[in-house]
């Protein structure tokens, strides 16, 4: 019989140690930036336009070419601007080397040379597809999941996994089917942990695997619930016979124990009021009687005695 009871946090994956961690780009307020640049802008056309009109070749010539450089300098110079809405950040490269990360919404400005990348900040959804494994007790089982996250580090999710999307997506469901085979589906002792008799407990489990497997990845796992739970078709029928004769099996003894406290109760009450003497053997008709009575499924058929107590 599996051990139910063993914590999955002994068996859970060891991820390598990020080389890169988040820190703040050093960013300007693009208002100014923006006004500076089209300052620049219209400083060099104007150049270009007085320089066009001088009369003077070298006068004219010098003009159109510093206006020309002005004003690509004041367009590249605005390059750098960035437009950062809530829920988003940029991680910001140069030549390749990471040089921090744009959180502060809004317009700002960045060396133009930089590369920007965009991430999403915002809570998603992910949930897999049905999975069909085989549970602890080997029996096949359909379940599916959903999980909320997020990218906590923008830094790790660009640079420590390939495609933090796809990450967070195989990992998941790499999770789940773990869980899935640690458990079964209905424990047979009482104190065993069980999919679908403990769902508070195995999700908190599925929860601190989610979060061991992505941590790696800069995501962050808000919740992680259970969305589909069942047998197998092809043992579902069988399954439900198993967990009906069960269910009959408990009912019985309910019935039969408040059967035998219901006839405790009478004996004691005849022998404490002295309504009749009772020997053995009257005493164990009665106790047959009124247990027939009591966990007969159907309605007794009463006889009367119309002699004595012993005919």
């Amino acid at each position: 019989m599996p051990a139910t009871s063993t914590s999955t946090v002994d068996d859970l994956p060891q991820m390598p140690t990020p080389q890169v961690r988040e820190i703040p780009a050093h960013s300007i307020g693009g208002g100014l930036a923006l006004l500076l640049g089209l300052l620049g802008l219209g400083g060099g056309v104007a150049l270009i336009v007085i320089g066009a009109s001088a009369d003077a070749a070298g006068t004219k010539a010098a003009l159109i070419v510093l206006g020309i450089v002005i004003a690509l300098a004041a367009f590249f110079a605005m390059c750098g601007l960035n437009t950062v809405a809530p829920g988003e950040a940029r991680v910001v490269q140069l030549f390749g080397r990471y040089r921090g990360t744009i959180r502060t919404d809004g317009l700002r400005w960045v060396n133009p040379l930089t590369s920007r990348t965009k991430i999403s900040t915002r809570v998603r959804n992910h949930e897999t597809a049905v999975l069909k494994v085989n549970d602890a007790y080997g029996n096949p089982i359909e379940l599916a999941a959903v999980v909320v996250w997020k990218v906590e580090d923008t830094a790790q999710a660009l640079f420590e996994v390939d495609d933090f999307l796809e990450f967070v997506s195989t990992q998941t469901e790499a999770a789940v089917r773990h869980i899935a085979i640690e458990y079964p589906y209905d424990a047979h002792d009482e104190d065993g942990l069980s999919l679908r008799g403990n769902a508070e407990e195995i999700t908190e489990k599925l929860a601190i695997e989610l979060h061991a497997r992505v941590e790696a990845a800069g995501v962050h796992i808000i919740e992680s619930r259970f969305t589909h739970l069942a047998y197998a078709p092809e043992i579902a029928s069988a399954m439900l016979q198993r967990q009906q004769a069960g269910a009959v099996v408990a009912a019985r003894r309910q019935i039969v124990d408040g059967a035998v406290g219901m006839v405790e109760a009478a004996l004691a009450r005849l022998q404490e009021r002295d309504i009749v003497e009772l020997d053995a053997e009257r005493k164990a008709a009665m106790v047959s009687n009124l247990m027939v009575v009591l966990c007969g499924d159907r309605a007794p058929q009463p006889v009367l005695n119309t002699g004595t107590l012993y005919q």
